[in-house]
């Protein structure tokens, strides 16, 4: 990108902002896709060098190398990123919301770095988070290296996070789909035509560079029957309840691991379970779609190769409880995995589990002889029910699985269990994972596009300092004093301590001030009123207008522990909401 610094100043010069925007997505979906390509590759090549083999000393050799993923994981966010890594998509949007678009440079090699480890050495995470957050860093300090707004650097960031999943999987339309429905949920029309060109970018350099077999793909062998109808109606309700199971697995896992001090421990920790797992289910180890494969093409029984009780599953009810054991320890690999200190997302592992319980799904109702169902078209269609309920993001999932089969065969069941998986999950929790993370953040949901622009606004830079503080001893006099400098009709208390004890209103002594003879006998303490209602500064913006609704006040102070802080002024917010309308417009 240095050596196109110059080219593309000349350009920015010659071009109109909106013309310079579209360039730039292009240059952003270019380096953005080469790098995702560049991502995928090296974990394929490392996971085919760490191929499972037969011998049995090999097999507790590679079940190990989960564990020296996330040691390098960890030694290199430590020690080449002052141990400041952000994961999810929650920090993007968070960024985006709070930071004016702005992500750290190291974002745009710390993910690639530290997922290629951890996932390439075994780590059962997927690539398409990572590739996310590095597109989105990568857009990012583009439109900052060349001064580009607000609107333009967040357009440019949803660019380059639309290119990482669109070559992930060879599909433009999903990723430009899932930067709709996950990180720029108030996206603006004139933002869909960098979007597409950047995404298309990003699936041009895969369709070139990546050779076929390292993206997912598949072929449809049977046509949609309309008489599946109703077990693809129960599939979707099946894959919102697995979706909800799979959140609290990784919540539970997420909060046990968190009391754990030391890196390292939870390093080992984390490693020694992943061992365990990989011995006796080998299709954990790495992102898992060889396992997906196998499903597809209905040759279950392989995934049992290598594993250590190999020998001992050769029924059919066997294979399908090792089968659906995989569903859940999936979810406890992933989760082991992010929270030992590992890099990569839940891409991946949602739609391996859809593949499974698809294929489960399937397979029990043909050997109930209620009807023959086909297994392959379950087994993909059940991939998006699970994507879509973990997360909330049904279009993507839709539209993904129906590039990846290299058609739109199956978008009638895609779209029911799609859908039907959402409702189930919206019904028990009304946001999805990453979303909760962000609402903590935020300390507010951002449903709406009001609330997301509400949350831009920062209570720290709207808060006034500009009145005259009395103390709580003063007499008139020293207040008269203070209202004869001051340009406001309002007077904060405070104690010996700066702590906010009450409010003198101009309007309320006014026909008092001027009697001298009170100037002295007549006390601060005895002329205040309690405030109506305080802030404090760590409250959310919804909160604060809530108060100033009650209340019908304009002003309210704001107190940090108890501490007076200043004044906030209703007219103040809203003029700034009407800025950030403006901008996003």
């Amino acid at each position: 990108m240095r050596l196109l610094h110059r080219p593309i100043l000349l350009l920015k010069s010659r071009l109109s902002d909106k013309h310079f925007l579209i360039a730039s997505s292009i240059l952003v979906g270019l380096f953005s896709g080469l790098l995702a390509v560049l991502l995928k590759y090296s974990v394929h090549l490392m996971a085919r060098l760490a191929s499972l083999p037969k011998g049995v000393t090999d097999i507790f050799i590679v079940a190990a190398l989960p564990l020296g993923g996330i040691l390098l994981a960890i030694f290199f966010t430590r020690y080449f990123l002052n141990g400041n890594l952000k994961k999810g998509s929650s920090h993007i949007v968070y960024a985006i919301v709070k930071k004016s678009s702005f992500i750290n440079f190291r974002e745009c090699y710390g993910h690639l770095v530290t997922s290629a480890f951890t996932v390439g050495l075994g780590g059962s995470l997927g690539l398409e988070s990572p590739m996310v957050s590095t597109g989105s860093a990568i857009g990012s300090n583009y439109g900052r290296a060349y001064q580009l707004s607000y609107k333009e650097r967040t357009i440019l960031l949803g660019c380059g996070a639309a290119a990482g999943i669109a070559a992930a999987f060879n599909s433009p339309v999903a990723g430009v789909l899932f930067v709709i429905e996950v990180l720029l949920t108030d996206i603006t029309v004139a933002a869909f035509i960098p979007l597409i060109i950047a995404a298309a970018c990003g699936a041009l350099v895969s369709k070139i560079i990546l050779a076929e077999g390292v993206t997912i793909a598949f072929t449809l062998q049977q046509p949609f029957d309309y008489h599946n109808v109703p077990f693809y109606i129960l599939l979707g309700v099946v894959c919102g309840l697995v979706s909800i199971l799979y959140r609290k697995i990784f919540h539970g896992i997420e909060i046990r691991f968190g009391k754990i001090v030391s890196p390292w421990t939870k390093a080992f920790l984390g490693g020694s379970i992943l061992f365990a797992l990989i011995l006796l289910f080998p299709p954990l180890f790495g992102e898992g779609y060889e396992g997906v494969k196998l499903l597809e093409l209905k040759n279950p029984e392989r995934m049992l190769d290598d594993s250590v009780i190999g020998s001992v599953v050769t029924s059919e009810a066997m294979i399908l409880t090792f089968v659906g054991m995989l569903v859940i320890f999936k979810a406890v690999a992933a989760a082991v995995t992010l929270s030992s200190g590992g890099n990569g997302g839940s891409f991946a592992p949602s739609l391996v589990i859809g593949s499974y319980l698809g294929f489960l799904f399937a397979r029990l109702i043909n050997l109930t002889n209620i009807a023959n169902l086909p297994v392959s078209n379950f087994t993909l269609v059940s991939m998006a029910g699970i994507l879509s309920g973990i997360f909330y993001a049904p279009l993507t999932a839709i539209f993904l699985i129906a590039e990846i089969t290299g058609g739109y065969g199956l978008i009638i069941p895609l779209m029911i269990v799609s859908s039907l998986s959402l409702v189930t999950v919206h019904f028990f929790e009304p946001l999805s994972m990453e979303a909760k993370k962000l609402s903590t953040m935020l300390n507010s949901t951002i449903e709406t596009r009001d609330k997301l622009l509400l949350s831009r606004l920062d209570l720290h830079e709207l808060v006034e300092t500009n009145f005259a503080v009395v103390d709580v001893n003063a007499s008139l006099k020293d207040l008269v004093k203070q209202i004869a400098v001051s340009s406001r009709n309002m007077f904060p208390v405070v104690d010996e301590k700066h702590r906010l004890v009450g409010i003198i209103h101009l309007d309320k002594i006014r026909n008092i001030m001027f009697d001298h003879a009170r100037y002295e006998t007549t006390l601060v303490k005895d002329l205040m009123v309690k405030p109506a209602a305080v802030v404090e500064l760590n409250e959310n913006i919804f909160e604060v207008l809530a108060k100033f609704e009650s209340t019908g006040q304009w002003n309210l102070p704001v107190i940090e522990n108890d501490c007076y802080m200043g004044f906030l002024s209703k007219s103040t917010i809203l003029t700034r909401y009407r800025r950030e309308l403006m901008e996003a417009s």
